[in-house]
């Protein structure tokens, strides 16, 4: 049991008399529990204690014993002859038990201690409560209609004492009735047998679009604690379509040859399950579903496309479907064999649905624009790939391309080795095909290259005499020859010697004539000076001698 308060004990020398309305103990019990009646808090065992006797107020207001405990007796005696006889007993501490507690219960208990000195009455009043069952929301409405007011649904909780208080709540917040859009109404009944009592809560609702995906629950507060909260509730909303929406299903860029899906959606609730389709000006309708499928679309298939509401034309949406394509044709395609110096003509016709992107290769190399082919040359050669692309799609096309020509000897060079015992020839050719080469005389053939029609051949010799040697390229178009002179090791070592001495003749010869021109440069400079002093034209005797020296250097 639960003491809420103690009331001030009254001592009499005879009689405790207890007034209606006065101050006494409140005692709580729990509804089919047994509840527990304090005597005095406990404090009940005088000196020269008699008895203990329990008694209580019945319903018309008289009193009425329960039983008595003496105090040398173990046992105590049940005065009681209605429904506590069967129910009530004393414990060790003299508190009251009454078995299986109900509504009945809730009086006035009197406890009474007789002792050889004195006699105390300490009255306890009882409260049962019971816990609610758990609320339940009931006459659900099937459905809700946008902005109209309906019944929601009825939440119920049963057997309570005290009764419970019933709180609507929407998406976890209370509902609370305004007058207009919502409207709460509280019920609450009593059982005749039990006394206990049932609450029932009626919510009539203004129910919005949003309110398709809300969730309504109804909670219980009861003074036992804690909060009860019922399943939640979620009502489909009935409002008419606003919107038409067409969706176009298919991969993107549409292609010739794809599927396409028309798929037309309303925002009613219920939704729509037929519609009217507009397709390309024509009408078609389909019941039981929402779509409509294009098979193997092409380029014909581009343009507008609609749908709308069986019973509402005007209520349509539009959707432009454009059919990607790519028609590309490249002229000349394949091999293409042609002439050094010819002229080649590349065309390129494209026909496509939306700007295209042209890349052009060279042997797998990005070019960035087409070369001039207006005069082909040997380095024109190679594989040429065209790219022509837009979104989705892309086409390649090619044509490889070989310039030939007759064999033609550009350059025959000779050089030392660097260990400088050997001769080395490089004879260069341009030609196509590769031109193959031949030497006048033997050697070994060190190295060879062939890069955009042009052939490199080395030879290297060791010539123990002079010799000419001769280069001959030739192809299947024709055949070139050329010569060069190649001396031996010895003879060209001579010739070095010589060369050396000839260019030390030179550069005395020279030598001497800058001498003389220094001089007569400084004669003619004194001689302007002489005219001015009177001086002879022969000049001085040291002026002589300086040219007798000068001369003398010069013979050597």
């Amino acid at each position: 049991p639960i003491l809420l308060n103690c009331c001030v004990m009254c001592f009499l020398d005879v009689l405790v008399l207890y007034f209606p309305g006065s101050c006494v103990e409140t005692v709580i019990g729990l509804y089919g529990e047994t509840i527990e009646v304090p005597c005095n808090n406990g404090n009940n065992k005088p000196d020269g204690l008699i008895f203990t006797k329990w008694k209580y107020v019945k319903d018309d207001g008289s009193p009425g014993d329960l039983l008595v405990k003496q105090a040398q007796k173990d046992e105590a005696t049940v005065s009681a002859t209605d429904g506590y006889k069967s129910r009530v007993s004393i414990a060790a501490n003299s508190s009251l038990l009454i078995a299986r507690g109900s509504l009945a219960d809730q009086r006035v208990f009197t406890c009474m201690v007789v002792s050889l000195t004195n006699l105390e009455e300490h009255s306890v009043e009882v409260k049962v409560h019971k816990k609610p069952s758990a609320p339940v929301i009931k006459n659900n409405a099937k459905e809700l209609e946008n902005g109209k007011l309906m019944q929601l649904g009825e939440c119920v909780v049963e057997n309570a004492n005290p009764p419970a208080d019933l709180i609507w709540m929407k998406n976890d917040q209370p509902l609370v009735d305004d007058g207009k859009m919502i409207f709460i109404t509280s019920t609450i009944t009593k059982d005749p047998v039990t006394g206990l009592s049932s609450t029932s809560s009626r919510l009539q609702y203004t129910a919005r679009k949003e309110d398709v995906e809300s969730q309504f629950t109804c909670t219980a507060k009861h003074e036992m604690g804690p909060d009860q909260v019922s399943e939640p509730e979620t009502f489909p909303i009935h409002y008419p379509t606003e919107k038409v929406s067409l969706q176009v299903i298919s991969q993107s860029p549409i292609r010739e040859g794809d599927d396409v899906t028309l798929k037309c959606q309303a925002d009613g609730n219920p939704p729509p399950t037929s519609f009217n389709f507009n397709i390309k000006g024509k009408k078609v309708t389909v019941t039981d579903k929402d779509v409509y499928t294009l098979t193997g679309v092409t380029r014909a298939d581009s343009g507008i496309y609609k749908c709308s509401l069986l019973d509402n034309d005007v209520m349509e949406s539009t959707q432009f479907v454009t059919v990607s394509f790519l028609d590309v044709s490249l002229t000349p395609t394949g091999k293409v064999l042609k002439k050094l110096g010819e002229n080649l003509m590349v065309s390129l016709e494209k026909n496509t649905s939306s700007e295209a992107k042209v890349t052009w290769t060279k042997d797998n190399r990005k070019l960035d624009k087409l070369p001039d082919f207006s005069k082909l040359t040997y380095s024109d050669a190679g594989l040429y790939v065209c790219d022509v692309s837009i979104e989705g799609i892309k086409r390649s096309l090619s044509f490889e391309l070989t310039v030939e020509g007759i064999p033609k000897i550009t350059s025959l060079t000779k050089h030392r080795s660097n260990d400088g015992k050997h001769k080395v020839l490089t004879c260069e050719a341009e030609g196509s095909p590769k031109p193959d080469v031949q030497w006048s005389v033997n050697g070994t053939n060190d190295e060879m290259s062939y890069v955009n029609g042009k052939a490199t051949y080395k030879l290297t010799v060791v010539p123990s005499k002079n010799l000419t040697v001769s280069c001959f390229v030739t192809n299947k178009l024709g055949e070139d020859t050329k010569e060069i002179s190649v001396f031996s090791q010895k003879n060209e070592d001579g010739a070095e010697q010589a060369k050396v001495i000839v260019g030390v003749v030179v550069g005395l010869l020279v030598a001497a004539a800058l001498v003389g021109l220094t001089y007569w440069l400084y004669i003619k400079k004194t001689r302007q000076g002489s005219w001015k002093t009177g001086e002879k034209e022969t000049g001085t005797s040291e002026e002589s001698k300086k040219l007798e020296e000068n001369n003398h250097k010069a013979d050597v």
